[in-house]
């Protein structure tokens, strides 16, 4: 049975309603997140160098981000390790190349894999936390409140979150590359049958300090883009509890399709930027 002309003409109508609202509404969005992150990172150097800075909370916020996400981090850095090394010690071992094995998974896990796994994490328990709390706070009116009384939503809430995040990124991103790269050495010597000599030669061969400077400034750039996400998304609930939930869903996808894409950016420059020409 075909449907009916008014029901035709009211998909149309809906579905080009639907297209002209939503770019614009994603707009609206990305302009919020720049200008809050824009104003947090303001307020964060003229506090710090004023001394208005809120330590405690910032204190209070790295150890709830540190509860929170450590032992998913180590627990996902390891069988990802091991998956690398495994892909890795084949490939090599189909070109005769078993040596290099130590040296592709030790080099992938600190370029690609620690930074972006421990921001994943980050998006995933971190983010919808912060997210569910400053929603929680937006639909209790507490963050209506504090305006009210003078007191800078931005400069209280989010900044010391902001700080929190950056320092946290990166002090798990070291912890990540240090556990997956033990996990690809342990699983190559012991279940692959390496030599220990030959995964360390290849892997200080090829591994340069840029390549730890890449990461940590990956992991810094990442938990700025968490935090900031989340924070927008909570700040601008609306819709009582069930607002809570759909900020958290769009905050933490919305953290992981970003970070994808920031990270095909930096890799990209930064192939472009430091060629191996040589071995």
């Amino acid at each position: 049975m075909e449907p009916s002309a008014s029901a035709v003409t009211e998909i149309k109508d809906w579905s080009k309603d639907y297209t002209r609202r939503h770019p614009v509404a994603s707009l609206r969005t990305v302009g919020r997140q720049v200008e809050l992150g824009r104003d947090a990172f303001r307020y964060l150097v003229t506090d710090i160098a004023g001394r208005r800075f809120p330590f405690e909370e910032f204190v209070g916020q790295a150890m709830f981000m540190v509860k929170t996400s450590l032992l998913p981090t180590v627990a996902v850095a390891i069988p990802i390790s091991a998956t690398l090394s495994i892909q890795f010690g084949l490939l090599a071992g189909q070109v005769g190349a078993t040596a290099l094995a130590g040296a592709a998974s030790g080099l992938a896990v600190i370029r690609q894999s620690a930074p972006l796994v421990t921001a994943i994490l980050l998006a995933a328990a971190v983010g919808s936390a912060l997210c569910a709390d400053l929603g929680s706070r937006k639909i209790r009116e507490e963050i209506d409140a504090m305006e009210v009384m003078g007191v800078s939503v931005l400069r209280r809430l989010v900044v010391p979150r902001l700080a929190a995040g950056i320092l946290i990124a990166m002090a798990l991103t070291a912890v990540s590359c240090f556990v997956g790269f033990l996990a690809g050495y342990l699983f190559n010597v012991y279940v692959q049958e390496g030599t220990p000599g030959s995964y360390m030669a290849t892997f200080s061969s090829f591994a340069t300090s840029g390549d730890l400077y890449l990461a940590m400034v990956k992991a810094a750039v990442f938990g700025v883009i968490v935090v900031v996400i989340a924070c927008e998304k909570g700040l601008n609930t609306r819709g009582g509890p069930g607002g809570v939930a759909n900020s958290v869903n769009a905050a933490v996808v919305a953290s992981i399709v970003v970070l994808m894409i920031v990270n095909l950016g930096f890799t990209q420059i930064y192939t472009m930027l430091f060629p191996r020409t040589t071995l």
